[in-house]
């Protein structure tokens, strides 16, 4: 997979956690949502991802950079490296109780963590290692 392709599956699937996030339908209760400043569609995506607004329109924004940025290479190379960067940064501050709401303004903690962990380790691969094309890989080994 090239990053072009991986910016492009992933901005969909940011794109609609994002909107998910805004169907009642698909969030649970948060019980500890009082940390939280902004309580607005505040829940569990699915059962089991704390959002709430804030962090859905998040996911909605890396969506739509990361389908944008697949058009070319280099877009999708630094969509990938700002998304290791800032989702590796979300992870820790997951782990630490007193950051795990980003200062009260959205939740990710739980599996957020391990889910953002994830997709920052996919995102530094094709941002840094795997972004080369297969056409020009093999234009290089010549």
């Amino acid at each position: 997979m090239s990053a072009r392709t991986f910016a492009l599956w992933f901005g969909i699937a940011y794109l609609g956690a994002g909107i998910l996030g805004f169907v009642p339908a698909a969030l649970r209760p948060m019980p500890e949502a009082g940390d939280l400043a902004v309580t607005a569609f505040s829940g569990y995506l699915l059962g089991l991802f704390p959002v709430n607004f804030l962090h859905s329109l998040v996911h909605i924004a890396a969506g739509a950079w990361g389908i944008a940025a697949s058009r070319s290479m280099g877009g999708a190379r630094a969509w990938s490296k700002t998304m290791a960067v800032v989702f590796g940064l979300v992870t820790i501050m997951g782990l630490i109780p007193g950051l795990n709401t980003v200062f009260g303004l959205m939740p990710i903690h739980g599996h957020d963590v391990w889910l953002h962990g994830a997709f920052a380790i996919l995102a530094a691969w094709f941002g840094w290692r795997g972004a080369i094309e297969p056409a020009a890989r093999a234009k290089a080994a010549r």
